[in-house]
């Protein structure tokens, strides 16, 4: 039988984890285009990632041909259209890993848990467990909120540089779900300075009137997340914040530690 040539040797190169070194760096510039908006030019990502240009520009050509980046008119590239579909799956799946979470959440604290996502400029949740109350909150997976009216909004922000914050705020607007939504940026970046000297997000009466949410961010989650509970305020009550907060930042250490299970490599045999 022939040999292997020297060009497919390389092209299956592995790395000291022992993957395909290759597929390790197209992933990383995948991500360092979307942390730097979704376009860049060559010479960016290759000042980012310290790659030379010539392999840069073959990486780049693999991801073009196959749908996950395009060029743009001015040269410079794009995430691709296929990716879209990845990330639905993607998000359907976190909602599944998820759930028994949500279920110990509601079980522990007796209200309706939710896990939501940023997506863009908008909040959209991916998961829910119901109360077994009868008067309880819904919302339907799916559901886009804008950010700055949500308890989940917040803890998902929490992080993000004020001036991040501010221009997302400026494409979206703030418009008034009821009267005790923040409809200014420097009342939201307060609520968010807030959020990080407590360790917890509050919707007080701001996206629906009679009801409060609680919420935490996902710490380490491969993209930004968060939880929270959802209830009538007469139930959601201050005493009861001071209950449910730590159980809603343990449940999210323990969806951390799932999703990083579940994204952990396992041996082929």
């Amino acid at each position: 039988m022939p040999t292997s040539s020297a060009g497919s040797a390389d092209a299956a190169k592995t790395t000291t984890s022992g993957g395909v070194q290759s597929l390790e760096r197209a992933f990383d510039l995948l991500e360092r285009m979307a942390d730097a908006g979704g376009e860049v030019g060559l010479s960016e990502l290759s000042a980012s990632s310290g790659l030379p240009l010539p392999t840069i520009h073959r990486l780049m050509r693999t991801l073009v041909a196959c749908g996950y980046v395009r060029q743009q008119p001015n040269r410079r590239y794009a995430l691709g259209p296929r990716l879209i579909r990845l990330g639905e799956s993607a998000s359907r799946l976190l909602g599944t890993w998820a759930r028994p979470c949500l279920a110990r959440l509601v079980e522990e604290t007796g209200e309706t848990a939710n896990m939501a996502l940023l997506d863009g400029d908008e909040v959209v949740y991916v998961a829910q467990v119901p109360s077994k109350h009868s008067m309880r909150m819904f919302t339907e997976v799916g559901r886009r909120v804008l950010p700055h009216s949500t308890g989940v909004g917040k803890a998902l922000l929490a992080g993000t540089p004020a001036d991040e914050v501010r221009a997302l705020l400026a494409r979206t607007g703030m418009p008034a779900a009821t009267e005790k939504t923040i409809t200014t940026p420097d009342g939201f970046l307060a609520a968010l300075e807030e959020v990080r000297r407590t360790g917890y997000a509050i919707d007080d009466n701001e996206q629906e009137i009679g009801v409060r949410c609680l919420a935490v961010p996902v710490p380490d989650s491969p993209t930004a997340a968060a939880i929270s509970i959802s209830g009538p305020a007469g139930r959601v009550t201050e005493s009861a914040t001071e209950r449910i907060v730590p159980v809603l930042q343990e449940v999210a250490r323990e969806l951390s530690a799932a999703l990083a299970n579940n994204g952990s490599a396992t041996g082929a045999g």
